[in-house]
């Protein structure tokens, strides 16, 4: 059973403890990981950009160009930096390109 909040709780902190009760960090990590992929590598990668799945700490991008594929497989660990900062914490450990 959840614990109750006092009544001068913020909001903030009511949403994190359905989050936690609900157990949704996971589709939460998801939709957060996807909105920074489209915010951080602008229109241009976007446009190739086919889907993007976070599975555990995994970041799975399917791309439609094998150029673009080749050009970001050399930046992995920055784009793996980038959007743990974006997120401001670490949620992506690795990233692989399809």
């Amino acid at each position: 059973m959840a614990k109750r909040l006092n009544s001068e709780s913020t909001i903030s902190a009511v949403l994190q403890q359905i989050i936690e009760v609900n157990k949704l960090q996971a589709g939460m990590d998801q939709i957060d990981v996807r909105e920074a992929w489209k915010n951080l590598m602008g229109s241009g990668v976007n446009t190739y950009t086919k889907n993007v799945i976070l599975k555990g700490s995994t970041l799975y991008v399917e791309l439609g160009s094998a150029v673009l594929r080749e050009e970001l497989s050399h930046g992995k660990s920055k784009i793996v930096k980038m959007i743990n900062e974006e997120l401001r914490r670490d949620v992506v450990k690795d990233v692989v390109l399809r």
